[in-house]
C-alpha cells in the first residue's frame, strides 16, 4: 500500500501549471475500497459476503498510455492520476483522479472516460471476502 496523495497539493501545483489559465474547472475523483461486494453493487446479488480488502494492482505502461489518451480530448489541459496497490482493507484509497479543462461538459465526460478505461483496462482487484 502506498502513501494517498494531498488533492490540496495536487490542486496548488495544477494552478501553477502552464495550462491553468485556459482551466475552467478542475474535477477529482477519488475511488476507494467498500464492503459491499462488487456483485451486489452491480448485480443484485443478495448471496454476496461482505468485503474485508482488495488486492489491487495496475499496470504503469497502460496507465500513461490512457492518460495521454485522455488529455487529447477535446477541452482537456490538465489530466493527473495515481493509484495504489497492495492489499488493501475497506476506506483505502484504490485511486485519485484530478482532470482540468475548459468547460464543465467537457471536463465531466473526460472524467468519466478516463476512470472507466482505468477500471477496464489498467487495474487488476481481487475482492476479499473473509
Amino acid at each position: 500500500m502506498k502513501q494517498s496523495p494531498s488533492m490540496d497539493e495536487w490542486l496548488r501545483e495544477a494552478k501553477q501549471d502552464p495550462t491553468a489559465p485556459g482551466v475552467g474547472m478542475y474535477l477529482a475523483h477519488n475511488g476507494t475500497v467498500r464492503a459491499t461486494a462488487k456483485a451486489l453493487a452491480r448485480n443484485g446479488d443478495p448471496d454476496t459476503k461482505p468485503v474485508t480488502g482488495m488486492e489491487f494492482s495496475y499496470d504503469p505502461q497502460k496507465v500513461e498510455e490512457v492518460l495521454a489518451d485522455a488529455k487529447q480530448r477535446e477541452g482537456i489541459l490538465y489530466a493527473r492520476v495515481w493509484l495504489n496497490e497492495g492489499r488493501l482493507t475497506v476506506g483505502d484509497d484504490l485511486m485519485y483522479v484530478l482532470i482540468g479543462g475548459d468547460i464543465r461538459p467537457h471536463v465531466v465526460d473526460a472524467l468519466q472516460y478516463l476512470v472507466g478505461r482505468l477500471k477496464d483496462e489498467c487495474v487488476t482487484e481481487r475482492e476479499i471476502c473473509d
